[in-house]
């Protein structure tokens, strides 16, 4: 996902696990202009680091990926304010179709 993220031309960070995710958005979270958060990570899950993040800064903008379908995946996040998901695994071409209508 980074180099596809690359390829867009977008600058990435990359975390290994949830925890490390929140803590990375604590310290830059003024020069992120979107999260794209994995739904199953070590340390922290996609669920709980929604909600850490969303703490942080209420309009952080997360896209949320994984391989549970779109209902099951989504339904945590109802009115939450999730911008958006995408269904893994994924192409590039939908990766960029997702970033486009989300940003």
């Amino acid at each position: 996902t980074t180099l596809m993220l690359k390829e867009l031309g977008f600058a990435t960070i990359t975390a290994t696990d949830g925890l490390k995710a929140v803590e990375l958005f604590k310290r830059k979270h003024r020069h992120i202009d979107l999260i794209l958060l994995d739904m199953t990570m070590p340390n922290m899950d996609g669920k709980a680091a929604f909600y850490e993040i969303k703490k942080i800064d209420p309009d952080a903008c997360v896209i949320l990926s994984s391989g549970y379908s779109e209902e099951e995946a989504t339904s945590y996040f109802s009115g939450k304010g999730l911008a958006g998901f995408i269904q893994k695994p994924y192409h590039l071409d939908v990766l960029n179709d997702k970033l486009q209508e989300v940003l």
